[in-house]
């Protein structure tokens, strides 16, 4: 048994149980979808107790990788690693990712480094940058209750000669169901049937497979929670799956924001204020509303702290992008937004600070 555990973003770590078998498929997932050759150049920004570091622990491993393991994630650590070990793959959150493309010291990469990020999904602006640095970014999507990775954005080559920003928002979708996993769905969370392949039809995403866990460690509750009766495992995640048959999370059903009866998605909202050149980071949460339930707050970090942007500068910015029920009615600066040990940010503190506002 392999016994690893969740990262915390909307509630307390869970405990989550994997047998060997289930580790052996998603290394073996790994390896195909993502193609490591033989002896690469690794460099570790994942901990490895998350989904086994998405799984590369034992693939990189498999093929006799070196590895770079760093102790503090920051750019400069990053870059100058990169450089000096000549880093030819490594795995990264998008908060990582965003962190490099902010990083004032940066300068273009001598040689190609290709990146999976995955973890949360990452905005279509982050990609672009990234990849205007020399990255080579792929992208997949999976979780600790999986074992690792188990759908990729696998890449189309008439894409390639798609506008760079085009290429960034197809990047930025989730994609199809890896080789070695069985079957990826979103489903109506009522009539538990498949959704429409439209992009816009959403529901929730199951997971059916051999690497899925075998449950919660001494939570028989959440256990039966999210593994249920039918087979099919429960992410709480919630998307679309477009015509071509790739997959697009939207949000996690916890940071759904339900303003006046109307479904806000944070992760939508988020994408928007990523594009704006003065953030650095950017999380949306609900925020208790006497009137509409709940509202958008949004909490933004900056790439300059001069004084320069206002709050009402940022919803005026909003307001040109979206409809107005979804701009943000509070913007909440932070120095830097908590974050978890694998990058990803937690909102579930986010909440309750949103919560002690008038």
């Amino acid at each position: 048994m392999v016994l690893n555990y969740t990262s915390g973003t909307t509630s307390s770590p869970k405990g989550v149980v994997h047998s060997h078998r289930s580790v052996f498929m998603s290394t073996i997932n790994s390896l195909l979808d993502w193609s490591l050759p033989n002896c690469p150049v690794y460099l570790w920004t994942l901990p490895m107790f998350h989904a086994n570091g998405w799984s590369y622990t034992w693939a990189t491993a498999a093929v006799g990788a070196t590895n770079i393991c760093v102790t503090r994630v920051d750019a400069p650590t990053i870059f100058n690693l990169i450089d000096k070990y000549q880093v030819t793959q490594m795995c990264a959150a998008p908060m990582v990712l965003n962190m490099l493309t902010n990083y004032s010291g940066q300068k273009p990469l001598q040689s190609p480094v290709k990146v999976m990020t995955a973890g949360a999904p990452p905005p279509a602006t982050v990609i672009s940058k990234a990849e205007a640095l020399g990255f080579d970014v792929g992208h997949g999507y999976g979780m600790t209750e999986t074992g690792g990775l188990v759908v990729s954005c696998a890449w189309k080559p008439e894409w390639d000669r798609l506008e760079p920003d085009a290429r960034a928002k197809l990047k930025s979708r989730q994609g199809i169901r890896t080789a070695v996993f069985a079957e990826v769905d979103v489903r109506d969370p009522l009539s538990r049937k498949g959704v429409k392949h439209d992009g816009a039809t959403v529901g929730e995403i199951v997971f059916k497979g051999g690497s899925v866990m075998l449950g919660y460690y001494k939570d028989p509750e959440g256990t039966a929670a999210s593994m249920r009766e039918d087979g099919w495992f429960y992410t709480g995640d919630i998307g679309v799956m477009h015509p071509d048959g790739y997959l697009e999370v939207k949000d996690r059903s916890k940071d759904v924001v339900i303003c006046g009866g109307e479904n806000i998605s944070s992760m939508e909202l988020e994408a928007v204020l990523y594009t704006n050149p003065a953030i650095k980071e950017a999380a949306v949460v609900a925020k208790p509303d006497k009137m509409w339930g709940e509202t958008p707050c949004a909490f933004v970090s900056l790439k300059y702290h001069d004084g320069s942007v206002t709050e009402r500068e940022i919803r005026e910015f909003c307001k040109t992008k979206l409809p107005k029920y979804m701009v943000p009615r509070n913007v909440v600066f932070l120095e830097e937004l908590p974050k978890t040990s694998t990058g990803k940010i937690q909102k579930f503190l986010l909440r309750q600070i949103a919560k002690s506002f008038p």
